[in-house]
């Protein structure tokens, strides 16, 4: 009997679903990782941080929770060689301390509240449970979520940070995040990539650019660290020299309230073989004109809001 032509379709396309399926689940884990990059990632900024007090355990248990495809942190490195998450150079915005985060100790890092901060900057959202919240080495995060979680690390201030790189590729390796496609590496210095890749050249890297009105003339734009020419003058060359070394760039959609990259600009990096992941997009008119546009991934402090919209 020959089948109806619409459910030799629908048949055909299931085989190819469980067929992709299948290839997908018989790659090597880092091969899989990166395969999933063409997909659209969902990047918890700091974890849930427009909820709860940025980069704390909270934070990234109810990203985590939510099923988010990436947890999103800073790295820096104690005075006595400890790796922790915190985004600013200094302490004293997210904390009841002072001073850089690299002049201190693991231990006088830990002694200080780096939750109050939020009640008081968010007194809607405020909980009496943010209050004493202590800052998180790396090593507790991978204890705490291990390959049940994917990572989105930056190598911050590298130049405050010296050794950053060594003590985080020792980390990764120590905990097996890397040959088991659990973390990606970004960062807005390419010399902390770079160093990140002749340590181990199997981490994916992803550099970050932030794009801005020339001083000299502002009807031209150009990239914060010289890593790339002004989207309107990026040329193909330009997004090869970083597919050398990443797989995808991480960039601001938004300057001032006027957009710096367009669909060419996804379209065309993707023609390279970069991802394209935008930060840091929070309202939901924004994520929707982005997916639009064709953006492989976003970082958001509200990952529920972009989760409705994946799903």
């Amino acid at each position: 009997m020959q089948r109806h032509p619409l459910v030799a379709a629908m048949s055909l396309a299931l085989f190819a679903g469980t067929a992709a399926t299948t290839a997908l689940a018989e790659m090597a884990p880092l091969e899989q990782q990166l395969k999933e990059l063409e997909s659209f990632q969902v990047i918890a900024h700091r974890g849930a941080s427009g909820h709860v007090p940025e980069s704390s355990m909270a934070a990234l248990e109810l990203a985590h929770g939510w099923g988010v495809d990436y947890l999103e942190l800073d790295v820096q490195i104690t005075s006595d060689g400890e790796l922790v998450a915190f985004h600013d150079d200094d302490i004293s915005r997210a904390s009841n301390g002072e001073g850089g985060i690299n002049e201190h100790t693991l231990a006088e890092l830990k002694a200080l509240d780096t939750g109050s901060w939020f009640n008081e900057a968010y007194p809607d959202q405020a909980d009496e449970a943010f209050e004493g919240t202590q800052i998180l080495t790396l090593d507790e995060v991978f204890e705490r979520f291990g390959h049940d979680a994917r990572y989105y690390l930056e190598t911050k201030s590298p130049q405050l940070n010296p050794g950053l790189e060594e003590a985080l590729v020792a980390t990764l390796e120590e905990h097996d995040m890397i040959e088991s496609g659990r973390v990606l590496i970004q960062s807005f210095e390419q010399d902390s990539l770079l160093k990140v890749h002749a340590l181990n050249e199997n981490v994916p890297l992803i550099q970050l650019v932030w794009y801005y009105p020339s001083d000299d003339d502002n009807s031209r734009l150009v990239e914060w660290t010289g890593v790339t020419p002004g989207p309107q003058e990026i040329t193909d060359e330009d997004f090869q020299n970083i597919a050398d070394y990443a797989a995808g760039i991480g960039t601001n959609f938004i300057y001032e309230g006027e957009q710096v990259i367009d669909a060419d600009f996804i379209r065309q990096a993707n023609e390279n073989d970069l991802q394209v992941h935008v930060y840091t997009i929070n309202e939901t008119d924004e994520m929707e004109r982005l997916m639009e546009m064709g953006v492989n991934g976003l970082f958001t402090n509200y990952p529920d809001r972009l989760l409705e919209l994946v799903d």
